[in-house]
């Protein structure tokens, strides 16, 4: 069995070389571009694209109509005003007295 050589740089500079002749090689052996498959592929990421528009906008909507509701409800929720309050103690407090 051989020993193992350590390769000098002209080796491994030259098989660095080889590797890219190879390389480059390989991509002129590709075929040409269909320009119709490039064209379907165009085509569905416009769609794609525009489908992702849409669901973000009715995502905002749905998120909008939301914070309208929250902020619906807090109005609904919200603390009494001094009247209000009034009118509500001033109410208990005839129910009392006709209990009695």
């Amino acid at each position: 069995m051989p020993s193992f050589k350590n390769p000098t740089f002209q080796d491994r500079v030259g098989q660095a070389a080889d590797a890219r002749q190879k390389a480059l090689e390989q991509l002129r052996k590709r075929p040409p571009r269909d320009e119709k498959i490039v064209a379907e592929r165009v085509a569905a990421a416009q769609r794609r694209d525009t489908a992702k528009a849409e669901r973000a906008v009715a995502k905002q909507a749905a998120e909008a109509e939301a914070a309208s509701a929250r902020a619906a409800e807090a109005a609904a929720n919200a603390p009494a005003t001094e009247a209000e309050k009034k009118a509500a103690r001033d109410a208990r407090y005839a129910a009392r007295k006709k209990r009695r």
